[in-house]
Order: structure tokens, then sequence, then C-alpha cells
């Protein structure tokens, strides 16, 4: 956390909940032409804008770090090398939609990604069972990592109440 905020990290999203309202969030990002990094390449503020406004209801961000194509580690690569980057990306996304709650799936094959979503040191044998790391869960691992607290406190507004990897 120390170097990816030496490095300007999270200054992108404390200047959107600064000077951006979510909707306005979402112009800048369609205007910007950002796209996803599915296969689909899909516009990523057009994709947000979809969502219904003046809802009540809970909303949930979640990302699919799968990589389910042959041949891709485009998100392993981020998630081990630059895990502040991806989740600096679900915080202003999860600001954009109003997302309280984000959800990162991380296929089990990756349990180095995993580590460094949780903020802890990897240890071979999380490949081999959950019960060593107390994870739990309903049908998959759940494990309750926390979004950093420097970037859920940037300018005192909290975008999201927890942010947990699945696997």
């Amino acid at each position: 956390l120390a170097t990816y905020l030496a490095s300007g990290g999270y200054q992108g999203l404390a200047r959107v909940l600064k000077e951006f309202t979510p909707e306005a969030f979402v112009e800048e990002v369609k205007n910007s032409g950002l796209r996803g990094r599915g296969g689909a390449g899909f516009p990523c503020g057009v994709k947000w804008g979809f969502l219904p406004k003046g809802t009540d209801k809970p909303r949930y961000l979640a990302v699919n770090a799968d990589e389910s194509e042959p041949g891709t580690f485009k998100d392993r690569l981020l998630l081990e090398k630059d895990p502040h980057l991806v989740l600096e990306g679900c915080l202003l996304a999860a600001y954009a939609v109003g997302a309280r709650v984000i959800y990162i799936y991380v296929r089990g094959e990756y349990p180095l990604s995993i580590a460094r979503l949780e903020g802890r040191p990897f240890r071979p044998y999380d490949r081999i069972t959950g019960s060593q790391t107390g994870l739990s869960g309903r049908g998959s691992a759940r494990a309750g990592a926390r979004c950093p607290r420097a970037a859920a406190d940037l300018n005192g507004k909290a975008t999201q109440a927890a942010c947990e990897t699945i696997r």
C-alpha cells in the first residue's frame, strides 16, 4: 500500500470523490471512451449508464477475474503485481454505480492473486484447502478481505462497506 500511495495511487479516486458526482463521473468515463478488459471491450460508461436511476435497492459490484479465455493472464498479472490498481478501479466503478459492496471473483488456481488482494503474504498451502486461511462459505470459499482503509476513507466518503475476494 505504501508503494502504491507513494507513486500516486488512490489520487484518481480522491479527485473523483472530490470533484464529481457519480452521474458526472459516468459521463466523464463515457466521453473518455474507456472500454472494459473483457473480450467484447464494451464501453464502461455506457454499461454503467444502463442501471436504473433513483432506486433504493442495494447495488453490488461483481468483478470477474476468472480469465476463462485460453492463454490470457491479464487479470492475474494485475492482481499479483499491482492489486491496489485493481482495487482503486473497483472503488471508482462502485462510486459510479452506487455500489456499497464489491465482490471480486478470483479462480482458485491463483492463490498468489488472492493473497495479494487480501494484503497478506502468500502461503503455498493456500492452494490445498481454505481451512488454514480461515476461509469459509456456502459452496465457495470466502475471505473477509477489507478494501484498504486509505482507499475507503479518502475525502471522508466511503464508497463501499466491504470488499471480499471469492474463489
